[in-house]
């Protein structure tokens, strides 16, 4: 498509500082951009909001347009929809990012839907490469490959829109490493729309701030629990190990559809995504949609008495036993050497 270039991301905060989500597309973003051989951009909007750019330079952009505004002081999906689309089709982006968070998921198929172009959503991986139309044999080069787990995340799946533009995902918090500072010196481009047209018809009494970067989404160490911890009184021996290493636990989605343990600490294609350090899996399985949610982390070791369990494949140490001999001593080890320091 011509007349389209540049990667976009839509950066999001909170009283002005940037999420770390949006650092982490940044990152991707930045990648991407370079792959392309385009200008990486960020668009904030927001109040008192003007000093935060020069931290999405910091970390990668080449130029970031902000609109700073008494009008825009809290998210109304109408009013920023507009915003956002007026500046798209004013310097038409390649390739548009959202964070999938609670605003990414309002924000994105709004814009999408008002510029005619397709969105794919709760990207775990995103890439740039090439695609054969095999009907009309067109070849289309440098295009973004959205990578999404599909059927329950039973499977991986590419997406590619080579037709419209611009391309727009939404990505998972925590699929994407945190990025390096680059101390990069962009370019603040002040974008002042002829009106900010406030949506009257909603207005915001109060703003309640939920933690979405979770405890758990930020831990060093995570020990996981499946079905094969048997219930719920098996989660008080996981909790024991967490505490003692100063981590924090996690379970798949059968344990929170059995009702053992709440849904905030579900990791896996519906859940938290997580990077951590060490991640202890106890009686799991394996099923690939748990493991889109830990495939970060750098060292996984699994615990599980099936030595065919599918776990073991991406395990860098496999325990293969009962778990309710292993954690207790586990445990005990832990503990003794935590004292001793």
């Amino acid at each position: 498509m011509t007349g389209y270039s540049g990667v976009w991301v839509y950066a999001e905060h909170r009283n002005g500082v940037i999420s770390k989500n949006t650092l982490e597309i940044l990152g991707k973003g930045r990648e991407l951009a370079d792959k392309l051989c385009v200008e990486l951009s960020a668009v904030l909007f927001g109040c008192n909001v003007s000093s935060s750019a020069n931290v999405l330079t910091i970390y990668g952009a080449d130029k970031v347009y902000v609109t700073d505004d008494e009008k825009l002081r809290n998210y109304k999906t109408r009013t920023y929809a507009r915003l956002m689309t007026e500046l798209i089709l004013k310097h038409k982006p390649e390739i548009v990012l959202f964070t999938a968070s609670t605003t990414g998921r309002d924000l994105a198929p709004r814009v999408a839907a008002r510029l005619r172009t397709g969105l794919t959503a709760n990207c775990i991986d995103l890439d740039i490469g090439d695609f054969e139309d095999k009907e009309t044999g067109r070849r289309y080069e440098k295009i973004l490959y959205q990578i999404v787990p599909a059927f329950g995340g039973n499977v991986v799946a590419t997406i590619v829109t080579p037709f419209n533009r611009p391309q727009m995902a939404t990505v998972r918090p925590g699929v994407f490493p945190p990025p390096e500072k680059i101390f990069r010196k962009g370019e603040i481009v002040l974008f002042k729309p002829e009106a900010i047209d406030v949506d009257e018809e909603v207005e915001v009494l109060e703003v309640n701030r939920s933690q979405e970067e979770s405890s758990l989404e930020n831990a060093k160490i995570v020990v996981g629990g499946g079905l094969g911890v048997g219930g719920p009184e098996g989660f008080k021996l996981l909790k024991e190990l967490a505490d003692s290493l100063g981590g924090c636990v996690g379970v798949t989605r059968p344990v929170t559809d059995a009702g053992w343990m709440p849904y905030d600490s579900m990791i896996g294609e519906s859940g938290r995504t997580i990077r951590p350090d060490l991640y202890i899996a106890c009686g799991i399985s394996g099923a690939l949609h748990h493991m889109i949610g830990v495939r970060g982390s750098r060292k996984i070791v699994a615990i599980n008495n099936d030595p065919k369990a599918p776990i073991f494949e991406a395990a860098d140490y496999i325990v293969i036993g009962d778990l309710f001999q292993i954690v207790p001593k586990l445990t005990e080890k832990v503990k003794k050497y935590v004292g001793a320091l």
